[in-house]
């Protein structure tokens, strides 16, 4: 009959597993606009198959093979990266120790010990010696009755989800930065090349005024004002290698290498961005790694309420101890020397102040917090696509209007170099368009590093290619 009341009892145990105390998730909702008014903002459109960002390697789409060499280096030497990577297998390993809690826990420790009584000892007349020879082993089990053990899992499960958003968005990040600083460089280089030209033609320009004056066909200001002139732009040439310099470093830096130990060889190249698909704005919330991150601690912030609610219900234990005891050891594995002891325990607080109410609130304003970031994340989203597309939008046209501007400047620098030689025109008219032609010139290169940098941050702003299909699976993160 205790047999079948001890059996009675397990069963029901078993049954009221099935319980699990908390509020069921529902991933919340994001405030978005309807798709007509990104449509009409001509921004926003239907991703098509032939989509031309790559799903990995997204710096693909640039064409440049250089950018595409040092991009592989990121995957493999940035700290940052392994940091990010490190963090992710700490994350899938408190899974493993979180489920763990799931089977029972059973251990041992056998001891072996010789006594000897006391003569003096009370009801005891004769004095002996004694051995004792244990080889306990004990189990203790938590039944899971209203779920806090496999909340406690499930919570750990989407930590581990989000620490890979977090690794994505960490390489996602590093990418775009070293495609940034390597757009900036070779616009440095562009930038270099202008000035150098720009050099060797006012150099060209002070020779003639010398001429003139040699002649006595230009005053001596005019020779002065065309040396003035060649060195100004001599000092924007060389501060232009400074700036390049400091592209260099952060490159080598982004690779996992010293500064030193990189050297990009200039490379003059007129980049033109690529044609990106944006997507509906709905699709931006599964191809973004920092807002899968968010909703998935969302997620985990709902356990967490459940966990704190499981305080209020009673824990209970199912321990149980068997083994074998003698005094000497030629009678330890003897049947007479077995015992066993089994049996169910349960802990309930009954006061403690007020302290399991304080868990439960906070672990609900940690939700509603969470709710919020995970929002914020999806609404900076959609600001940093909107600003890449207006930017890439309105840069297109304003380098249309500066090619037209820059080839005007070139122009009237013609006309004007042509009337000073012919004696028609003060040389203060050559500097003046010399300087408007640079100016123009380099607002040309600038233009375009700005439309490759948004290109580069218009496709880091949609996720790179990234799909939240690619979060590691509960089954991933068991093994």
């Amino acid at each position: 009959m205790k047999y079948v009341s001890l059996g009675f009892l397990l069963l029901t145990l078993t049954l009221l597993v099935g319980c699990a105390v908390g509020p069921r998730y529902a991933k919340p909702n994001v405030p978005t606009v309807p798709t007509d008014t990104f449509k009409e903002a001509g921004g926003w459109k239907t991703a098509q198959p032939s989509d031309q960002i790559n799903r990995g390697k997204w710096w693909e789409v640039f064409g440049d093979p250089k950018l595409n060499a040092l991009e592989e280096q990121v995957s493999v030497s940035n700290q940052d990266l392994k940091i990010a990577e490190a963090r992710f297998r700490e994350a899938r390993a408190l899974v493993h120790f979180n489920r763990s809690a799931v089977f029972p826990s059973i251990s041992t420790a056998p001891s072996i010990s010789a006594v000897r009584d006391s003569a003096h000892r009370p009801y005891f007349q004769a004095t002996h010696n004694t051995g004792d020879f244990v080889l306990p082993f004990d189990l203790s089990y938590e039944v899971d009755l209203w779920g806090r053990v496999r909340r406690t899992v499930s919570a750990a499960r989407e930590e581990a989800q989000a620490t890979a958003g977090d690794l994505q968005t960490v390489d996602l990040s590093l990418h775009a930065d070293l495609a940034l600083d390597y757009f900036e460089l070779r616009s440095a280089d562009a930038q270099k090349q202008l000035l150098d030209d720009t050099v060797k033609a006012y150099a060209d320009a002070l020779q003639l005024t010398i001429n003139r004056f040699d002649g006595g066909a230009a005053p001596k200001s005019d020779v002065a004002q065309a040396q003035t002139q060649l060195e100004a732009a001599r000092v924007q040439q060389t501060d232009i290698t400074v700036q390049r310099a400091q592209f260099e470093h952060a490159i080598a830096v982004l690779i996992g290498k010293p500064p030193a130990a990189v050297n990009l060889e200039p490379m003059n190249s007129r980049f033109q961005p690529p044609d990106i698909s944006v997507g509906l704005p709905s699709q931006l919330l599964e191809r973004r790694p920092d807002i899968a991150a968010a909703e998935r601690r969302v997620a985990e912030a709902n356990d967490q309420i459940g966990i704190a609610r499981v305080s209020f219900f009673p824990t209970v234990v199912l321990s149980a101890t068997a083994g074998f005891e003698a005094d000497s050891i030629t009678d330890w594995f003897s049947w007479p020397s077995r015992f066993w002891a089994v049996g169910p325990s349960m802990l309930q607080t009954i006061f403690d102040g007020g302290r399991r109410r304080a868990t439960s609130q906070g672990a609900l304003a940690s939700y509603d917090a969470t709710v919020a970031g995970y929002r914020q994340t999806a609404l900076t989203a959609f600001q940093e696509v909107e600003d890449n597309l207006a930017a890439l939008r309105i840069l297109d046209q304003e380098a249309q209007q500066q090619t037209v501007a820059t080839a005007s400047a070139q122009e009237s620098l013609q006309i004007f170099t042509n009337r000073y030689i012919g004696g028609a025109d003060p040389y203060l008219q050559v500097l003046t368009a010399q300087t408007i032609a640079l100016q123009n010139e380099r607002n040309d290169v600038d233009i375009l590093r700005r439309r490759m940098d948004a290109s580069v941050l218009l496709i880091k702003a949609l996720g790179g290619g990234w799909n939240v299909s690619e979060l590691p699976k509960t089954v991933e993160l068991r093994r």
